[in-house]
């Protein structure tokens, strides 16, 4: 099925206004399965992809608890599912209060390692003023989100898991990011253009998303100026990372990638029904409310042989359980956009061989690689080292400069790179001023990592 045309011929456009709700300073959010803004109207189907259905202003803070000198707008806009069908989710949008450039304000979705089923994980509702969303990774990556404010960009952060939280569903959170990103471009208050040129960045689970943005770009949003995608350790194979991550100090990931992935194919769904024990029952429906930290934390060293009638490898080859891992993996098509994969070597969550050959299956189709492989770094730490490489990155990218292609080589670790430092500088200035509540003034990162 081609979802680009489904995407362009949805029949009729959704007639109704989108309603708009001012904002209520000091307001505390609830919880999105308990919040009416995350109801689609009556015949949002009919609408386009990317048409804003609701809208509102809304206080942001770092941690929940920080409020920041600035209000950010909260859409919920039609998307598209896996299987084509009408759904709706929704982004959180900031744009610079100051403008210094006379063409289209840049932007970017932000895509953030939400890695959950739990509502309190979505970035919509870890980013606002007074969520109680402890362990969400969410709160911990709006630094990131405000170093790319410091940029001048405006910034989309969807909700890419939907409003169920199908974590580890393939195509569909590329969907629901292009989508975002409409939606930011279609929504006239935001002062956006149509012609913005646009990057996406995302890392781990972020990266994932990011990834399947990229893939279906060309395909499902052909009109999106994309001009890059940065993936961080995008995971790649999630089959081989449930593997590699069952029974290890992470085991809380794949056991959530499991939960989700349940209710997005009925025969995985059947499987675990028939052949999981009661204490793996009770344990998938009570990950599904945790936050990913506290997922990770109550589940170190969980094997899920533990928790079936029968032989891990034996349900894990069974044709349900192949279809579902053949399904899932990244690689469907060579983006068209130029992209930036950044992979530390020695990351113990995400398999550097899986990024290789990722990476060597974007090459081969003709897709413009820079692989960044680091040599030094682990999973956690490359993600805010490797900012100001990215900054940098996105701002060539912005401002049209010229791509060398199918680069795909070990490099420099950034933790030897001076330039790195320099801009880590600078996100420390960002990070001290989030965590005092002081507003974020346009304070480039990239000039400093030349």
């Amino acid at each position: 099925m081609d979802l680009g045309n489904v995407a362009r011929s949805t029949g009729a456009e959704w007639i109704g206004q989108p309603f708009h709700e001012p904002l209520r300073p000091r307001s505390r959010p609830m919880i999105p399965a308990k919040d009416d803004f995350y109801e689609p109207p009556a015949g949002f189907e009919h609408a386009r992809p990317g048409t804003v259905l609701r809208s509102r202003d809304v206080e942001l803070a770092f941690l929940g608890v920080i409020p920041q000198k600035f209000t950010a707008t909260q859409l919920l806009y039609r998307t598209t599912d896996l299987n084509g069908e009408a759904q709706a989710t929704v982004t959180t949008v900031v744009v610079p209060s100051e403008r210094t450039s006379d063409g289209p304000l840049p932007i970017v979705s932000y895509q953030c390692a939400i890695d959950a089923v739990a509502g309190r994980c979505f970035p919509s509702y870890a980013l606002r003023r007074g969520a109680k969303a402890l362990g969400s990774f969410a709160q911990f990556e709006f630094l990131l989100v405000a170093a790319a404010l410091a940029e001048g960009w405006a910034v989309s952060v969807p909700d890419h898991e939907g409003t169920s939280g199908m974590w580890g569903a393939p195509h569909e959170p590329g969907y629901h990011v292009l989508d975002g990103v409409r939606a930011a471009l279609n929504h006239g208050p935001l002062g956006l253009s149509p012609d913005a040129p646009v990057g996406l960045w995302g890392y781990s689970g972020g990266g994932l998303a990011s990834a399947w943005a990229a893939e279906v770009q060309d395909a499902y949003a052909p009109e999106l100026n994309v001009v890059g995608a940065v993936l961080g350790s995008p995971v790649g194979d999630l089959g081989h990372t449930f593997r590699r991550l069952n029974g290890s100090i992470y085991a809380g990931l794949p056991a959530l990638v499991v939960a989700a992935l349940t209710h997005i194919y009925p025969d995985l769904h059947r499987v675990i029904q028939e052949h999981a024990t009661e204490d793996g029952k009770v344990m998938l429906a009570r990950i599904e409310k945790m936050t990913t930290a506290h997922a990770m934390i109550s589940l170190v060293g969980r094997d899920m042989a533990h928790m079936i009638d029968r032989p891990l490898e034996e349900i894990l080859l069974s044709p349900e359980v192949q279809h579902v891992f053949d399904s899932i993996k990244l690689g469907t098509a060579a983006p068209k956009v130029p992209l930036l994969i950044v992979q530390a070597v020695h990351d113990r969550i995400i398999s550097v061989d899986d990024i290789d050959a990722l990476t060597e299956t974007y090459t081969s189709g003709g897709a413009s690689v820079t692989y960044h492989r680091d040599m030094l770094s682990e999973h956690l730490l490359l993600h805010p080292m490797s900012a100001p490489m990215t900054l940098r990155w996105l701002r060539d990218r912005f401002a049209g400069r010229p791509l060398r292609t199918h680069i795909s080589r070990t490099k420099w670790p950034t933790l030897l790179n001076p330039s790195t430092y320099r801009g880590m500088l600078t996100l420390g200035k960002i990070t001290a001023k989030v965590m005092l509540g002081r507003r974020v003034e346009r304070q480039p990162l990239s000039r400093f990592d030349q």
